[in-house]
């Protein structure tokens, strides 16, 4: 059943999260997601029709993307300085690394990681085993840390 649902509304589902989400890459990632727990579901779809099935696809779609949509809203930084100059570059990286010294070595690891190196909340769970929120959870402590430690 799932294959049938993917041969016919594949391109359909791409072109309806591509005018959703207006970004060609984060459409691809919601529709093969959505196919993905379709397989995790494929007992529900069987018990559904075709038309079923095709409604269930793009409820879950529609339902992960404002998943997305309302997970990003934590997951925001400030913007990055703008100063330019080797002084203020050298200075930075060393208050950046004595600001991370200050935060318990999970913390500082998952900070460098999502904020540093770009990861999202999703990624480091699966390294670290453990799930999505509970990484944001962490990332918002290891904030208010740094925020408490900034002010100081």
């Amino acid at each position: 059943m799932v294959e049938e649902l993917y041969r016919r509304y594949r391109d359909e589902l791409l072109r309806f999260a591509g005018n959703m989400t207006q970004d060609a890459a984060m459409a691809e990632d919601l529709v093969q997601e959505t196919f993905y727990r379709a397989l995790k579901n494929s007992e529900i779809l069987e018990s559904l029709g075709v038309s079923q099935g095709r409604a269930w696809l793009y409820r879950t779609l529609k339902n992960r993307y404002r998943d997305l949509l309302r997970h990003r809203k934590y997951e925001t930084i400030a913007e990055p300085d703008t100063e330019t100059g080797s002084e203020s570059e050298g200075y930075g990286e060393v208050g950046t690394e004595a600001l991370l010294a200050a935060l318990p070595e999970e913390e500082r690891r998952l900070f460098r990681m999502r904020y540093l190196e770009g990861y999202n909340s999703s990624e480091l769970g699966a390294m670290f085993g453990m799930p999505p929120a509970t990484v944001r959870m962490r990332l918002s402590s290891a904030r208010q840390k740094l925020r408490r430690e900034w002010e100081d």
